[in-house]
């Protein structure tokens, strides 16, 4: 894969996506969208990638948020049309591999919305993450006031989203919004070892549990239930459930194939 405004990079099982405009702070343009998008789903169909990491270039920013020249001409019908940065995020948040955010200075606006469609957030000390955008006299459109709501509450939601706060990395562990805070030169190693632990799990599991969550979140407990349920029932019939518990009782690592 080639790309102007991203690197796309493997190790082994696992992927990095990273931005990689750090004279702008990695700010996200239309082009880079439309790449992060494209690479996501390159990464999706290769079975040799389990886990997929999304950073921005540099030591300044993960992604400082939308292109304002961009956005200045920006109209009514544009927030409704297609391919829009809310169905992008939509889309990391249901890739059916894990996402982690790996989160190195400013993710503001959509920079912040990127990473909380990821299904884990871990961030260096020098991290500040906010939803300004009422700045600009509009809101946090990207996913915004639904995720940050249901990760940090309604509250801390509405006082971030309402005064443009911009919180610290430690704040942001303290409400809930990042896993892990951690120093700039260790923010790699820790990310690639939460990475290397979802890994290790069946990876039929691990895609479950994440649509188990996904969508068990945003429906009433029945039915939430109910996805649990048949989920589990699906992976009581897989190789993979064979082959963990053989490991368990043998005392031996598991090798999953996937199915």
């Amino acid at each position: 894969m080639s790309f102007e405004n991203i690197l796309v990079e493997q190790k082994e099982k696992l992927a990095y996506i990273t931005i990689n405009r750090p004279d702008v702070r990695n700010a996200l343009n239309r082009q880079t969208l439309d790449e992060m998008i494209a690479a996501l789903h390159e990464l999706e169909q290769d079975d040799s990638v389990k886990c997929i990491i999304f950073t921005g270039a540099g030591e300044k920013s993960f992604a400082a948020g939308a292109d304002i020249s961009q956005l200045k001409e920006k109209m009514m019908l544009d927030a409704l049309e297609s391919g829009s940065m809310q169905q992008i995020y939509d889309e990391i948040e249901a890739c059916t591999k894990p996402t982690i955010a790996m989160i190195n200075g400013f993710a503001l606006g959509g920079g912040c919305e990127l990473a909380m469609a990821c299904d884990i957030r871990v961030a260096s000390t020098n991290a500040k993450l906010g939803l300004p955008e009422l700045n600009l006299a509009i809101i946090p459109s990207a996913g915004g006031t639904q995720r940050l709501a249901r990760l940090v509450g309604k509250g801390k939601a509405l006082e971030m989203i309402l005064t443009g706060k911009i919180i610290e990395a430690e704040e942001a562990k303290m409400i809930g919004l990042v896993s892990e805070v951690v120093a700039p030169e260790e923010l790699v190693a820790s990310a690639e070892d939460m990475a290397e632990k979802i890994i290790s799990k069946g990876p039929l599991a691990v895609m479950l549990a994440k649509l188990s969550v996904h969508s068990g979140t945003e429906t009433d407990m029945k039915t939430a239930l109910i996805i649990e349920r048949l989920s589990q029932a699906l992976l009581f019939e897989s190789e993979d459930k064979r082959e963990g518990t053989s490991a368990f009782l043998d005392k031996r690592k598991p090798d999953f194939k996937g199915r």
